[in-house]
């Protein structure tokens, strides 16, 4: 089957079915699934489909035809492997639960008010019931600790705090959602270096930073919604497999933790954060992005799998800085990094660069962007697990072995003789 090749983003409903080799009514079930998105024509009760997700369909579809080629590609930005109602990834944006994430942002929604929405709370509220009011000495013992980096304090206090969440394993939905709000209030507060209270999570991040900035706590509350979730990323999925083994949300989130902590997943920050500084400090931006290209070297952070026409995470992220302006010659030297990164590699930046340049901006230090992602992101971690939980089943794929094959047994070779088998020819 030839994939559409055509200068129209966009095509009739005649002309998608004959490329998928499907009838009308196959289509509209793509579209109500999601793999396909669609928008009105220019005649009344017409519609037109996208022709990238009918492209994407086509090579899924061809992928499919090979069971172990298909699950080798689904591990590598490519086919489903798991199904979920708690998010949706199309280029135009992220949604929650069918709810577009920017205009859960425009609408001025907290972290907690996503977390409800992720869960699937309906009229509970999880977050009514008093946080715990003190650590255990231990986790007391690390917040004591100088030496500890935020986030390798609160991946160590993760592991002493479940013997306390009692709740976590309950059958009753319920009472694991409120152990889930408790957790998320612990984290933040870790994250924080502080101890849990009924504030919203956007207030104890941007307070235990700048206290009595007025413009702050509004940029941490975008960035928190915007990174509350993004589907199966690495860290979700190592959430999703330690909870569909029954452990309890406070093992799963640790290991959600333990994967953000990894170079090629939550290093993205530090990389866009060590890319502004080294920028600021050049003779220019442009020079600092043209000698990087000449030395072969990439320019990290822009560009994004999921949104060939620009991470739509980052654009709102970026544009709510811009029309605060803290410290406007700084911001002004980043936005001309900006622009000369986008001019030379045709990318647009990731949520990442939109993270460090927050944190550079606001003087936040090097692990501020890191602490925003890991803060948000928790309340996804916590939506999978408890989605695995409900649904059942342990997550244990097979591997496609390509290793040195074994030794052929001797009977492969040869057929056993009667003494070779331990008995006794039978005398004439």
């Amino acid at each position: 089957m030839p994939t559409p090749t055509r200068a129209s983003d966009y095509i009739g409903a005649d002309e998608a079915a004959a490329l998928l080799g499907v009838t009308r009514s196959t289509l509209y079930a793509y579209v109500s699934r999601g793999h396909i998105h669609s928008r009105a024509g220019d005649e009344p009760r017409k519609r037109l489909y996208r022709v990238q997700d009918i492209e994407r369909l086509i090579e899924r579809r061809a992928v499919g035809r090979s069971a172990a080629q298909g699950a080798a590609h689904s591990l590598a930005w490519g086919l489903p492997v798991l199904e979920t109602r708690v998010s949706l990834i199309r280029p135009e944006g992220h949604y929650y639960r069918g709810r577009a994430v920017a205009e859960l942002v425009e609408q001025g929604l907290g972290l907690e008010d996503v977390a409800r929405l992720l869960w699937d709370c309906d009229e509970d509220d999880p977050f009514a019931l008093p946080p715990a009011s003190a650590w255990p000495p231990a986790v007391r013992a690390l917040l004591r600790d100088p030496r500890l980096p935020a986030l390798e304090r609160t991946a160590a206090a993760l592991p002493l705090l479940s013997s306390t969440s009692v709740r976590d394993l309950s059958p009753d939905p319920r009472r694991r959602r409120e152990s889930a709000a408790q957790l998320l209030r612990q984290t933040t507060a870790l994250l924080a270096g502080v101890a849990p209270d009924r504030r919203p999570a956007h207030e104890v991040l941007a307070h235990g930073w700048r206290p009595g900035d007025a413009s702050l706590p509004e940029l941490v509350r975008t960035a928190l919604v915007l990174c509350a979730d993004h589907e199966l990323n690495a860290s979700a999925f190592a959430a999703r497999v330690v909870a569909s083994t029954g452990a309890s949300l406070t093992g799963a989130v640790a290991a959600g933790l333990a994967a953000l902590l990894g170079p090629a997943h939550g290093g993205a920050t530090a990389r866009a954060y060590d890319f502004i500084q080294d920028a600021l400090r050049a003779e220019s931006p442009q020079r600092h992005v043209l000698a990087r290209l000449q030395r072969g070297e990439a320019l990290p952070t822009f560009g994004h799998p999921l949104y060939p026409s620009g991470d739509p995470r980052a654009r709102l992220l970026l544009a709510k800085l811009d029309a605060v302006r803290p410290r406007p010659p700084r911001l002004a030297r980043i936005r001309q990094l900006l622009d000369a990164a986008e001019e030379a590699s045709g990318q647009a930046p990731s949520t990442d660069f939109a993270l460090a340049a927050l944190a550079d901006v606001y003087e936040l230090g090097a692990q501020a962007a890191l602490i925003l992602f890991a803060a948000g992101r928790v309340a996804g971690w916590i939506a999978h697990a408890l989605e695995q939980q409900a649904g059942g089943g342990l997550i244990r794929p097979r591997a496609s072995y390509v290793g040195i094959a074994p030794a052929p047994r001797l009977e492969e070779i040869e057929p056993q003789s009667p003494r070779r088998r331990g008995g006794l020819r039978p005398q004439p």
